[in-house]
């Protein structure tokens, strides 16, 4: 994030999917302490509990159907998405519904608001850029990151 700051001509201003998880959280504090960022929207089906100066909360339940508050995501330069659930029980219908499609569904909404936004994936180690392995998760996750580096961001 920093060289993406660095060469930033304004300060930059965040979109946060994810920030009440283990790893989101970890990444908020990091936006909010970091001199370079001077906004960040954190939007979530809850509120993160956090105040801070740099802070706006968007509670939005429906996280498939951005386009009721697309508007309110114009403007930024980067979008940090950590939404993630365990796969530990899960089918690979209920699984791929959370990670591929709702991943889409934000990317759309983010890219229809900020065309040449930066997108920030966290992904998960040893995940299947094939789509085509043994290990469900990791096919899956795989199927996300390619679907993101095939949209149009400034980024991925």
């Amino acid at each position: 994030m920093e060289q993406y700051a660095a060469k930033m001509a304004s300060a930059l201003k965040v979109i946060f999917f994810g920030a009440s998880g283990m790893v989101g959280a970890a990444v908020l504090d990091e936006c909010l302490n970091n001199p370079n960022v001077s906004a960040v929207l954190a939007v979530g089906r809850s509120s993160t509990g956090r105040t801070h100066a740099k802070l706006t909360e968007l509670i939005h339940v429906d996280l498939f159907d951005l386009s009721p508050v697309v508007e309110k995501l114009q403007g930024y330069n980067a979008c940090f998405y950590t939404v993630g659930i365990t796969s530990v029980g899960m089918k690979e219908a209920d699984y791929a519904k959370l990670t591929v499609d709702m991943t889409r569904a934000v990317a759309t909404a983010v890219l229809q608001a900020n065309p040449a936004i930066a997108m920030v994936f966290v992904s998960g180690a040893s995940s299947d850029s094939t789509e085509q392995g043994k290990v469900m998760w990791a096919r899956i996750k795989g199927k996300a990151e390619n679907l993101l580096l095939k949209m149009p961001f400034g980024s991925v």
